[in-house]
């Protein structure tokens, strides 16, 4: 990198079930309990964090040391596990602010948003609901998204955190979940170039899709080149990682590339401010199981039923944005 670029790092992690062990009546976390199935004691809790905590300051590091600056996160139980994440030791340092909102997921499970307050300041933020109806007709909770606009190096840039709902089922019959979400995330994007024609918007998640997906070709347009993008499209670089066969978490011996983050055209061709340099997804050696029938697959918390001592199921994936300085 040379010196007269300036780099930012955007970051989305699935942080697989970053259950506190107290209890909550409220929500399905009795396996996540130092009683519970899992048998998940304070030990086990902080040993993930530290994991969770090495994981993030790596994330995108051969270009940026100091870590993401904006880093999307699903998979926490509520706002006390983000805390004592971001006040690691490895952590602290960053100086990182949360945003995030209980959603009305019935596994009790967030998303929310982690930013370097040295970086990038919050000006609003709202959680969108989704509302799911099951094949009963009944009420099926899940996840809300989270939109939050900010200043990044005093640039205007709007973010969108989702967690679609999953493949529960199977993808067909599951399917249209995830493309009432995308409908919901077309219509935030719409909203908000409605009131600022000039928005600047990175959607980012784990949509439970890869980026061939319907929700991603037939409800959002998300464009793999950029080449095909015209002023109003949104371009997904992950889709050309997922055609070379990277993904960012494995099931039955197969990748998907469920983690993306995908941009508006805008922030290709923005001569003035930050614009999309790279994306990757972060699979260093230490994240990747080394042995037995999950050998190659991420290294998680938990395997087979068995406490292995892991990170996560998913890997991060990031992109870098850089801007020219005086």
């Amino acid at each position: 990198m040379q010196k007269n670029y300036q780099l930012r790092t955007i970051a989305f992690y699935n942080l697989e079930n970053l259950f506190d062990t107290i209890n909550d009546s409220l929500v399905y976390d009795d396996d996540r309990t130092p009683t519970g199935k899992d048998n998940w004691t304070e030990e086990r809790y902080w040993k993930k964090i530290e994991n969770l905590s090495k994981v993030i300051s790596d994330i995108g590091s051969d270009n940026n040391p100091s870590g993401p600056d904006i880093l999307g996160v699903c998979e926490a139980e509520n706002r006390k596990v983000l805390e004592d994440l971001i006040n690691h030791p490895a952590l602290q340092k960053k100086q990182y602010g949360i945003v995030h909102f209980d959603s009305p997921d019935e596994r009790g499970i967030d998303v929310g948003l982690l930013y370097t307050k040295s970086s990038f300041i919050p000006i609003s933020f709202v959680s969108r609901r989704l509302l799911l109806n099951n094949e009963e007709g009944f009420r099926d909770y899940t996840r809300d998204q989270l939109v939050v606009e900010g200043l990044l190096d005093n640039e205007k840039i709007y973010v969108i955190v989702n967690h679609w709902p999953s493949r529960s089922g199977g993808e067909l019959r599951s399917r249209p979940y995830r493309l009432k979400a995308a409908e919901l995330n077309k219509r935030i994007i719409d909203s908000l170039r409605y009131l600022d024609s000039n928005a600047k918007i990175v959607s980012m998640g784990d949509f439970n899709d890869d980026p061939i997906s319907p929700s991603f070709k037939k409800i959002l347009k998300v464009k793999g080149k950029e080449k095909q993008l015209d002023s109003t499209g949104l371009f997904g670089p992950m889709e050309n990682l997922f055609k070379k066969g990277i993904g960012s978490l494995a099931y039955r011996d197969k990748w998907n590339l469920f983690d993306q983050i995908y941009l508006t055209a805008n922030l290709l061709n923005n001569p003035k401010g930050y614009r999309f340099w790279k994306a990757d997804v972060f699979n260093p050696p230490y994240l990747i199981d080394p042995k037995g029938i999950y050998k190659g697959y991420p290294l998680r918390t938990y395997a087979g039923g068995s406490y292995i001592g892991g990170y996560s199921d998913h890997f991060p994936v990031y992109v870098h944005l850089i801007r020219k300085v005086k």
